[in-house]
């Protein structure tokens, strides 16, 4: 049984088309701003939906009273699916005085949630936070589905380093060839992308990444690709976050943005639906 909290509501009718049984809920305020939800059934065992997108504090408020809700209706168990985990960025000291943020909301839900569920956390080793069951899930497939067809037999490529796994799992999905961008800082405030070690003349090219801000990257990523003879550049990440204007700034850029549902943007066409009902 499922509950689908405020920040998953553009989620539920794919949900309930595809077989899941949604728990009815009541979600409002006083008039003094706080909070108020209700939780219209009950059931042994209950997965609660909610991703962390703006604004974050309050879904994550509405993730412990919906909880806490389903608890004192008798739920023996309860999962968290968070497609979209507010402040796993924030997963270190940097400055003296600083919380590890990520690890505080983590430890937070483990008081009520028995199992959590995220996709593409940014840091998985800080699922190590949550005392209980914790898993980091792909949408590599689901984006290998989507773009299979348009990429036909290209390439898939990361911008970094650090992203080069997720380019890996859609790549061997198709069963095409995969590398990453090297980037190499010039000055403390520039960084240059160097080209990648494979031949994309002539060839479509996906890139793909966990998260979308600025778009800055891909931007940049894009405009070499072209350079060095790519036909067709298609851009996918896990999480559409979009500082404003970034969505027009990276499609005039590449011939196709697609980015998963974790959280609602116009350029939302990759579902992570069915990976949820499969948990």
């Amino acid at each position: 049984m499922f509950v689908i909290g405020s920040g998953a509501r553009h989620l539920e009718d794919e949900m309930k088309a595809l077989g899941g049984r949604i728990l009815e809920v009541e979600i409002k305020r006083f008039p003094d701003g706080e909070k108020y939800v209700r939780v219209l059934g009950s059931s042994d065992e209950v997965t609660v939906v909610q991703s962390t997108f703006r604004p974050q504090d309050e879904h994550l408020v509405e993730m412990i009273l919906l909880a806490d809700a389903l608890r004192e209706g008798g739920a023996r168990k309860l999962r968290a699916v968070v497609p979209y985990f507010a402040y796993s960025r924030q997963d270190r000291v940097t400055k003296e005085g600083e919380p590890v943020s990520v690890r505080a909301v983590m430890r937070t839900l483990a008081v009520y949630y028995d199992e959590l569920y995220v996709f593409d956390l940014h840091n998985p080793e800080t699922l190590k936070f949550f005392q209980g069951k914790a898993v980091n899930l792909s949408p590599a497939g689901v984006i290998a589905d989507y773009f299979g067809e348009k990429l036909g037999e290209g390439v898939v490529l990361a911008p970094d380093k650090g992203a080069l796994e997720r380019a890996k799992a859609v790549a061997e999905r198709l069963g095409l060839e995969y590398s990453h961008f090297h980037k190499v800082r010039v000055s403390p405030t520039e960084v240059r992308m160097e080209p990648v070690d494979v031949d994309v003349k002539g060839k479509n090219v996906l890139i793909v990444d966990d998260i979308i801000s600025t778009g800055g990257t891909m931007i940049r990523a894009a405009n070499l690709l072209r350079e060095m003879g790519a036909e067709k550049v298609f851009v996918a990440a896990t999480h559409g976050v979009f500082a404003e204007g970034a969505i027009e700034r990276v499609s005039k850029a590449v011939d196709e943005l697609a980015v998963t549902n974790t959280i609602p943007t116009p350029v939302s066409k990759i579902s992570v639906v069915p990976e949820i009902l499969k948990l």
